[in-house]
This record gives structure tokens, sequence and C-alpha cells, in this order.
């Protein structure tokens, strides 16, 4: 069953731009890991400086393995400059409802 994490970072907003560039380098490093199903990262249009990051994973005990791992561990230190905070939850998919065929 597939696994969501959602995270919520808030980042400084001066670094917005820098942030965004760095965790793009980041996501294409996760997107090798195997059990990665994807990932997405939206900027909030409420709040200034928050993002979401999206991220799907074969299963929860994979995402743990990976998110303790050395790698990992360098990934948040490379995006650590840049928070001012955030906070995660894992979620299990439980129904996705895919868009309606076009009528003609």
């Amino acid at each position: 069953m597939t696994h969501r994490v959602i995270l919520r970072m808030e980042v400084f907003p001066e670094l917005a731009g820098d942030f965004e560039r760095t965790w793009g380098e980041v996501g294409e490093a996760i997107s090798r890991e195997p059990h990665n199903l994807g990932q997405t990262l939206v900027r909030d249009t409420e709040e200034q400086g928050v993002y979401w990051v999206l991220t799907d994973w074969t299963d929860e005990p994979r995402f743990r393995a990976f998110e303790t791992s050395p790698a990992h561990v360098e990934h948040r230190q490379r995006l650590r400059p840049y928070r001012r905070g955030g906070s995660m939850n894992v979620t299990e998919l439980v129904r996705h409802i895919h868009p309606a065929p076009a009528t003609a």
C-alpha cells in the first residue's frame, strides 16, 4: 500500500529561490531511491515562505529506513540553512479518484 509523506517546510522568505534550487537537487537524488514513487514541491499561496513536500513511498518501513539513512541525513543538512520550521506526517493512501474522462 502506498504511503505519502507530507512535509510542511517553513523557509526564510529571502532564501526561497536558493531553497527551491537546492530542494530540486535533493529531490532528484531521492527520486533514485528504489522505493520512492515520486515527489512534489508546492508553495503555499496564503503563507509566505511555506512549502509542502508530497512524497510517495512503497511502504512505511522502507520510508523509515530511508529517513534514518546517512544519505538522507546529508539531504536534510543541505536544506537546513533555508528552514525556520516545519512538520511531517506519514499517511496511508485510502483511495485515489482519477479524473472522469471528458465527454464528447
